[in-house]
């Protein structure tokens, strides 16, 4: 049995619809279910045929968390730390999700697992500090970082920008912080091939991985593509002029990576994949808007 944490997130919606999809039996919890509170997930996990631990809980609001320290360490550190020790407890194998804002983004080249981490503000501390509580308390677990993700359930970049291409006359968009836009659907379905390959047999090394779709880009030249397919797509009923603008005119009291991307060689070699590029996958999200 595979229980899902943070199911109804835009990560976890997708996990749902898929493991649904594929006849895979899970169980899903959200809020319900407090991971900050050890006693709440013993006795959820209590008599359950649990295998997997899959953890798409996070608090992930990155200008929020500077002011918001002690929640933000609750959910990330706290409660990633409980999932794995429960994990432990009944011998489940353990997925955790986490993010490129564990390293500070100065590089130049795309990051391996192995790169030093350096996060830059709280949100990312609190997710590596995360990783590493993860990594002390369960051995058998799997962390996943991925970065820019998008999808089609929840607020994200694509539907922000498809609703302000047909609100306004021009949109600025940074054009100085580069990275690899991800689809919530894609990542999904790496997870599930994790699952599969080891119940399988395969043996997959336990450890840190990174996903993303291919290909780098800043937020600028997504922005100009979500409106080249939109507007192919007949989602956008104006003109919109999008402008390059830079990070420094958007005033914020976090600094973002203005380098997020993430090598992916160690999991296309661990689990035989090609992984979709961000504009092909991005054309699936648009063509699902089109038909709703």
């Amino acid at each position: 049995m595979i229980w899902l944490i943070g199911n109804k997130g835009m990560l976890g919606t997708e996990l749902s619809l898929l493991l649904k999809e594929r006849n895979i039996f899970f169980i899903g919890t959200d809020k319900e279910v407090d991971i900050t509170n050890l006693s709440s997930l013993r006795e959820f996990a209590k008599e359950k045929s649990i295998k997997w631990i899959i953890n798409c809980a996070a608090y992930t609001a990155v200008e929020k968390a500077e002011d918001d320290k002690e929640t933000c360490h609750l959910i990330n550190i706290e409660g990633s730390r409980n999932i794995a020790e429960i994990a432990r407890e009944i011998n489940a194998v353990i997925i955790h999700i986490s993010t490129d804002y564990v390293f500070n983004g100065r590089g130049n080249k795309p990051y391996t697992e192995e790169d030093e981490t350096d996060p830059i503000g709280i949100y990312g501390l609190s997710k590596r500090y995360g990783e590493i509580k993860v990594l002390e308390e369960n051995e058998k677990s799997f962390i996943i970082r991925t970065t820019w993700l998008y999808g089609r359930h929840g607020n994200n970049f694509v539907y922000t920008m498809l609703r302000l291409f047909n609100e306004k006359e021009s949109v600025s968009v940074v054009n100085d912080q580069k990275g690899s836009p991800t689809w919530a659907n894609d990542l999904a379905q790496t997870i599930i091939e994790i699952i599969k390959q080891a119940d399988d047999g395969k043996t997959i090394p336990y450890g840190i991985y990174h996903f993303t779709n291919e290909g780098e880009i800043t937020w600028y030249d997504f922005a100009k593509e979500i409106y080249k397919q939109a507007n192919e797509a007949g989602l956008v009923t104006k003109t919109c002029e999008i402008k390059p603008c830079t990070s420094a005119e958007y005033p914020s009291n976090v600094m973002r990576p203005s380098y997020s991307v993430l090598d992916k060689t160690k999991i296309k070699n661990a689990l035989g994949i090609n992984i979709a590029k961000w504009d092909d996958s991005l054309r699936n999200v648009i063509e699902t808007v089109r038909f709703k």
